[in-house]
């Protein structure tokens, strides 16, 4: 069963977007729900519009090719108006994320013909493990992408299947998995837990302050440098009781 047909709590898009995908990572630890190297995109998946603030959304996903030209035969579907069709069928706004199964990549996933289409139609992110192009239009349409590089050419661009598993920047991403992005990179966000990460965030924050105000004020005494430590541990470890209650 794959994340779409799940049903969870839904969670609250614009809430999760207040908060930077580091802050959204460190709130998720706190569940204890999957280990803390897991769920994350690696560095090869970076911010092609580091400026723009998060993305948060439900994956549409599919594979790509442009080393060569499509094998299509009469009759074959339509898959780009197949893929733009499934953003109807998710529980809030759609990422598109591409898997590009040529390596290197051939051509460019994306130019500014596809974000303003994907735009139009609702989605509010792009990420490939692929190449990007455009970048100076796609930016004017406020539209986050990530990518792995940058390449001029489009090549032989096709998509070749929709609505799959994909593997981009070292993780699976399945149809429907909820996704946090910035400047920072991208991480999942478990769904069984995604309306609780907004409240999360803030009390991670509230007691992550008690450090780091004494550091910002340039209080140098290191016990008591120590005691605020201990202290934020204490709290984060209450937290984490009180949010297991919450699932």
């Amino acid at each position: 069963m794959n994340s779409v047909t799940k049903k969870f709590e839904p969670p609250n898009i614009a809430e999760l977007s207040k908060y930077d995908t580091p802050t959204i990572c460190n709130a998720i630890e706190l569940f204890n729900v999957r280990p803390p190297t897991a769920g994350y995109m690696d560095r090869r998946i970076a911010a092609c519009f580091p400026d723009l603030p998060p993305m948060v959304g439900y994956a549409t996903t599919a594979t790509f090719r442009s080393a060569e030209p499509a094998r299509k035969k009469a009759g074959d579907p339509n898959l780009s108006a197949q893929h733009l069709e499934f953003f109807a069928s998710l529980p809030g706004p759609a990422v598109v994320v591409f898997q590009d199964l040529d390596d290197p990549p051939a051509g460019a996933t994306f130019g500014d013909g596809m974000c303003l289409t994907y735009k139009t139609f609702g989605a509010v992110g792009l990420i490939t493990s692929g190449a990007a192009r455009d970048l100076d239009n796609v930016r004017a349409l406020d539209f986050p992408c990530f990518s792995n590089g940058v390449v001029c050419g489009h090549g032989h661009c096709h998509t070749e299947s929709i609505n799959v598993p994909v593997h981009v920047g070292g993780i699976t991403i399945y149809p429907g998995d909820l996704l946090h992005g910035d400047c920072n990179g991208v991480t999942t966000i478990p769904l069984e837990i995604a309306h609780a990460v907004p409240y999360a965030c803030s009390e991670y924050l509230k007691h992550e302050a008690i450090v780091l105000d004494r550091l910002r004020a340039g209080n140098t005494d290191i016990p008591g440098h120590q005691q605020a430590i201990a202290e934020m541990g204490r709290r984060l470890s209450n937290l984490k009781e009180e949010l297991s209650g919450m699932l």
